[in-house]
């Protein structure tokens, strides 16, 4: 549930900072049902505890006051139960209207009747950025409200203390898988300030790792991109995981099994940037876009840098999404509600402060561009230069960024969280290649994919 958590708290710092920018009016007062009279009651979902709710709460004031059609009002569960109980509503005819949505479900409820299957977008001047657009057969079933693509993210002090290059951070000059161990290499010590490249060199007492790259599973989907494989078909419908896809992930593994570069870490929790790079022990990690909010976090100098490439640059987007249920009995309704709470200058607190880029195609032209990279402090400090062309120019080429298997795949959520995470483990540790423990578990994920 790391990965749910980490989106729960986005979007509910998404709804304070909404909160926090917006100014609202008088507070009507509801009558028992919970809406004003007059006015159509709207619920929204979302997971978490009073803390949470308390946070949306202030968003929802801001759009209750700024109008005097719609009342929106908070229904918070707890963030293990979300799933069971959106589904129980579901069965029992009595869903929410609008609410959160974890990117692993989202095809499987689709396919359900739990999603309004319709393109909210549809027909405006200024849509989101299709990859991020959640595809079930073809037909578009949700947005997702924030892009995020992978980078590299550095120590500034770890590399220039060796001595060695920043990464690079065009497209043009991005780093093969090989050139990445070679610098990793330079960046490793043990006790003693040998690197794997000297000799007596201690693999048992490392002092400081070159690289650590995120093994959070769904993560691992870039390298076999990169590699020239593919997880799933391109439809949704097939399990994949060829050999290039299978050989990417033991390259993965191999940093820390192989190479010596990379602590061990058995990846079953989303904890990448704070197991590496921000508990101070390791020069480099590859981690999401929203990497750009920890600098508020710590006193470290980091920068960031284009991914490395196996065989061809690739990188994946992803974002957590709020959805309009298919229960909803006020389309015209909860589709203003969708609109309003999605717009990206409503949620421009949220990108100021370094997790989330805008979906909107405009906030990727001048000077909507400017406003969002160059005039905030925590991408300007990385510095800004660095950011457009490693992150922003990436997010931009659709030849290179590709929607995460979520967007088009239904069941991924027992696919790759309950299926190959905890397998997985045993690839990680050398206790299996990852050959024998995909080969292992893919009669399961089949299974899981034909639902």
């Amino acid at each position: 549930m790391k990965k749910v958590k980490k989106i729960s708290a986005l979007l509910c710092m998404a709804a304070l900072m909404i909160g926090i920018v917006a100014c609202a009016g008088g507070t009507d007062t509801p009558s028992e049902s919970g809406a004003p009279a007059g006015r159509v009651e709207l619920v929204y979902s979302l997971w978490g505890g009073p803390a949470e709710e308390a946070t949306m709460q202030e968003t929802l004031d801001v759009f209750n006051n700024m109008q005097d059609k719609i009342w929106v009002t908070a229904l918070s569960i707890p963030n293990e139960e979300y799933a069971s109980v959106i589904q129980t509503m579901a069965t029992g005819g009595n869903m929410p209207d609008v609410g959160m949505a974890n990117e692993n479900l989202i095809i499987g409820w689709a396919r359900d009747g739990m999603l309004m299957r319709e393109d909210i977008f549809a027909g405006a001047s200024d849509r989101p950025l299709e990859y991020l657009a959640f595809k079930d057969r073809g037909d578009v079933v949700a947005w997702s409200q924030a892009n995020e693509v992978l980078a590299i993210w550095f120590d500034k002090d770890k590399f220039d203390d060796a001595g060695v290059e920043h990464p690079p951070v065009t497209k043009d000059t991005a780093w093969t898988w090989d050139e990445m161990i070679e610098v990793a290499k330079q960046l490793t010590f043990d006790t003693n300030g040998n690197t794997p490249n000297d000799a007596g060199f201690d693999k048992d007492n490392i002092e400081q790792y070159g690289i650590y790259v995120n093994q959070w599973t769904w993560q691992l989907e870039v390298w076999s991109l990169s590699n020239g494989g593919r997880w799933f078909s391109e439809d949704g419908t097939q399990i994949i995981f060829d050999d290039a896809a299978i050989e990417a992930m033991q390259m993965v593994y191999d940093l820390h099994l192989v190479h010596n570069v990379a602590p061990y870490n058995p990846g079953t929790e989303d904890t990448g940037w704070w197991s590496s790079l921000g508990a101070g022990n390791v020069a480099m990690c590859t981690e999401g876009q929203w990497a750009t909010g920890f600098t508020g976090d710590t006193d470290m100098d980091y920068g960031v840098g284009i991914l490395p490439k196996m065989k061809q640059l690739k990188n994946i987007a992803t974002g957590g999404a709020v959805v309009i249920w298919g229960g909803t009995k006020h389309i015209e309704e909860a589709t203003e509600f969708y609109k309003w709470f999605t717009d990206t200058e409503n949620n421009f607190g949220i990108i100021e402060a370094g997790w989330w880029m805008p979906t909107l195609q405009s906030w990727y032209q001048e000077p909507l561009l400017t406003k969002w990279i160059d005039d905030v402090d925590v991408r300007a400090r990385l510095p800004a230069s660095s950011y457009r062309t490693a992150i922003m120019e990436v997010a931009l080429d659709t030849n290179i960024t590709q929607p995460t298997g979520w967007y088009y795949t239904p069941n991924t959520v027992e696919i790759i969280n309950n299926i190959m995470n905890p397998a997985l483990v045993e690839a990680i540790n050398g206790t299996k290649t990852v050959k024998e423990v995909i080969e292992e578990i893919r009669p399961a994920m089949e299974a899981a994919l034909a639902g």
